[in-house]
């Protein structure tokens, strides 16, 4: 989570779930931001395969599903989001994006540090609203 920037900080969660988090400041600098949710688009199949279920909306709504989804483990801590296996784009036109509360901790719940796309399916639970 330290840096450098554009990689991946990966940890366990409760000792159960994988999640995978982007640093996004200085090296030397915490900052990182947890990925929450997905729309998936390419490798369903895969996908599908890994998480054992078929609905697509379930296969990466939630920080642990979606790691799990991707096949991120431990062994990608540190992993570079410019090096193959991953890609880090930026979107061809800026995106409507909603501001929520934080889920999952039990303090600064208040605040507004969750983002996501405007209305889209695949974000976990609750939804942030409009």
């Amino acid at each position: 989570m330290f840096g450098p920037p554009g990689r991946l900080y990966v940890y366990r969660s409760y000792g159960v779930h994988w999640c995978a988090n982007v640093v996004c400041d200085a090296e030397g600098v915490g900052a990182a931001v947890l990925l929450r949710a997905l729309a998936p688009t390419h490798g369903l199949d895969a996908m599908r395969s890994r998480r054992g279920v078929e609905d697509e909306l379930l296969l990466c709504s939630g920080p642990g599903r979606l790691a799990e989804a991707l096949a991120i483990t431990g062994a990608d801590d540190g992993a570079s989001l410019e090096e193959p296996p991953f890609t880090l784009r930026l979107p061809a036109a800026p995106a409507p994006v909603v501001v929520g509360p934080r889920v999952g901790i039990t303090r600064a719940r208040e605040l507004p540090w969750r983002f996501s796309l405007r209305g889209s399916p695949y974000v976990s639970r609750p939804r942030p609203r409009a």
